[in-house]
């Protein structure tokens, strides 16, 4: 008998948010409206504060470029980013005109090195745009008392990093100008698409809220709904389609509730994988500290020179054990457009090259059973043998 393909991915979607689905498709109201409002409300409850401000966006893209627009972000500005990222975390900079400077990362976490942040500070730069890899919290204490002394806004990428924590406080609830999550349909909880963008500044949620929807003055939702003509609005800026959906939204309702509950099942997963790749020729991913969460978006395995097996065939292998994977990521320094604008090459970023030319990120999701979990094992060590 063949053995199904295990995918690399597959959100869990349960009777409850179809049934929120439904129930907004029979509404009449499918886009931003109620259940978005919901949603955001709700997500500030989860956060433990419910006087943040969150803002719900069609992507983790939208909510990163809402952010920096709302700072002033602009030509002659900089921005410092890690180069082991998806694209999206950069090219927001460049949307407003600014510059993206990119650094290596620590080779034990994955994640931007403070050190390195300081070094590429010039009198030009603005902001930090930290990423959460994986899951696992960045050094945001380090980036905090750098971004202090250098009068810096951080803006945190945390689109692997629902529900991680910091030193006891939830990604999301730290001192940064703003935090973007994202509800793509592989990330910690699905909406299809989908972000979220949170906020203790009042004037930056303000004007997120505003350019979200084309720089008009009064939302959408306000003026149809309004029992009083309400149809008048201006536009005060030259803004963008941001807004999520209330369908996407009836899906984030249900999620939102089962989101530790799927962490611990990752967790479970990844403490799985750990315990049995510890004397195999590979460099297991890393755990948070001790008081920290991590949020296992991703469980990236290293080849070890010694696994006498080059990664890219180690893939093939995997996928011919019928085992999907993926690599996260291909660094930007390794992409045409970052490497030629900036005249990047891998020597100044070892730390991630060499990350890249070991990593591979296995199958780590809710829907994956123990007989799963075991496949995914099987395949590993055959591939390796």
């Amino acid at each position: 008998m063949t053995v199904p393909f295990l995918p690399f991915a597959l959100p869990e979607i349960g009777e409850e948010e179809i049934a929120e689905v439904v129930d907004t498709l029979r509404s009449g109201w499918v886009t931003t409206g109620p259940k978005a409002k919901r949603f955001e409300a709700d997500f500030a409850n989860f956060l433990g504060d419910p006087d943040l401000h969150c803002i719900a966006v069609n992507s983790a893209t939208a909510g990163l470029h809402l952010a920096l627009e709302a700072l002033g972000i602009g030509p002659g500005d900089e921005v410092i980013t890690t180069t082991h990222t998806f694209t999206a975390t950069a090219e927001v900079v460049r949307y407003l005109g600014a510059d993206v400077k990119l650094v290596d990362i620590d080779p034990a976490t994955l994640n931007i090195d403070p050190a390195l942040v300081e070094e590429a500070i010039t009198s030009a730069t603005r902001a930090i745009i930290p990423v959460h890899y994986g899951g696992l919290a960045a050094d945001m204490r380090a980036l905090h008392e750098l971004a202090d002394e250098c009068d810096l806004a951080i803006v945190e990428d945390a689109a692997h990093a629902l529900p991680s924590t910091f030193e006891g406080r939830l990604i999301g609830t730290l001192d940064s100008a703003a935090t973007v999550f994202s509800f793509y349909a592989n990330k910690t909880i699905t909406t299809g698409e989908g972000g979220m963008l949170v906020t203790r500044d009042a004037k930056l949620a303000q004007r997120a809220k505003v350019m979200r929807l084309h720089g008009m003055s009064r939302d959408a939702f306000d003026r149809f709904t309004a029992t009083v003509p309400s149809w008048y609005y201006e536009v005060i800026a030259p803004g963008f389609k941001y807004n999520l959906t209330d369908i996407a939204a009836a899906l984030g309702l249900h999620q939102l509730k089962k989101a530790h509950a799927f962490q611990q099942r990752r967790a479970a997963i990844a403490e799985h994988y750990n315990r049995e790749f510890a004397e195999w020729p590979v460099i297991t991913a890393p755990v948070a500290p001790v008081g920290q969460s991590h949020a296992w978006h991703l469980y990236p395995l290293r080849l070890k020179p010694e696994a006498g097996v080059a990664r890219d065939r180690f893939i093939e292998r995997l996928y011919e054990a019928g085992i999907g994977c993926s690599v996260h990521y291909i660094p930007l320094h390794q992409q045409p457009y970052w490497r030629d604008r900036y005249r990047l090459n891998a020597a100044s970023f070892p730390h991630s090259q060499h990350a890249y030319e070991q990593m591979l990120s296995l199958p780590i999701y809710t829907r994956m059973s123990d007989a799963d979990v075991q496949r995914v094992i099987d395949a590993v060590r055959a591939a390796l043998a």
